[in-house]
């Protein structure tokens, strides 16, 4: 199995925040993708089906994943994810985004225009499938207008710091009411905003669990700002339905 992250093109990295590509050529049984939380909606394009939630396609917009789920491929095949910023449904897909929190939907159904997925399909390697991808991106952008523009400054503050009152920060810098500022998120996001630094906070933590860049869960639990070792473990459960330790043990992941 291979696995890439290929650079983000200019013309489309105010949308995507990352680029995974994984391909298995030779997948003897089911090929299990887990999926946790991790703050942004993602487009996926498989070249074998791909089964999620009783669903079986080849492209699927996923939006918020809070609940831990798995993604299931059977025989070969090559997987592109593309990872959006958080704000990007509505602007984008023109779709509120709390209807597709924990709510993959085939993209063909969304859009109602098989073109990409035979595009995608026919294209030979991946550095043709890449800009077809980047093509479809750049044809739904939409005049951006100040929900957005607020939306996505606050996602970006957010992300960078997962204090507890950095809500209250924010909020306070885009003059609106507290209430205002949930119906923001839920609609752009779709999630709450104290969810969304939630899931920020454990994806940092995440990253730092997977680089090993630590002595004990306790040194990633106050780089963190979790308060102490079990609140963390207990927010890992949470996301993921494991213990970081179980985690750790399996080793596909």
């Amino acid at each position: 199995m291979k696995v890439i992250h290929p650079i983000i093109a200019d013309r489309v990295s105010e949308y995507v925040k990352g680029i995974l590509v994984i391909e298995n050529y030779q997948n003897k049984k089911p090929f299990m993708l887990p999926l946790f939380a991790n703050g942004t909606p993602t487009l996926v394009f498989q070249t074998a089906k791909g089964q999620i939630k009783n669903q079986s396609n080849h492209l699927t917009l996923f939006g918020q994943t809070v609940l831990p789920d798995q993604l299931f491929i059977n025989g070969e095949f090559t997987l592109i994810a593309y990872f959006l910023t958080p704000h990007s449904l509505l602007s984008l897909f023109g779709t509120q985004a709390n209807e597709l929190t924990d709510n993959p939907i085939d993209l063909n159904l969304l859009s109602k225009n098989s073109v990409l997925q035979e595009q995608l399909l026919n294209a030979k390697t991946i550095n043709k499938k890449l800009p077809l991808l980047d093509d479809y991106i750049i044809g739904l952008i939409r005049k951006m207008n100040m929900d957005i523009n607020r939306i996505k400054y606050a996602t970006e503050i957010i992300s960078q710091n997962q204090s507890g009152n950095v809500l209250a920060q924010v909020q306070k810098e885009l003059y609106i009411t507290e209430r205002s500022f949930q119906r923001l998120f839920e609609k752009n996001v779709g999630i709450s905003p104290n969810l969304f630094r939630r899931i920020n906070q454990f994806n940092k933590a995440f990253q730092q669990l997977n680089s090993r860049q630590f002595q004990n869960l306790s040194d990633i639990a106050f780089d963190n700002g979790y308060s102490d070792q079990s609140h963390y473990i207990k927010a890992f459960k949470e996301f993921t339905s494991i213990t970081p330790t179980v985690y750790l043990s399996m080793s596909n992941f």
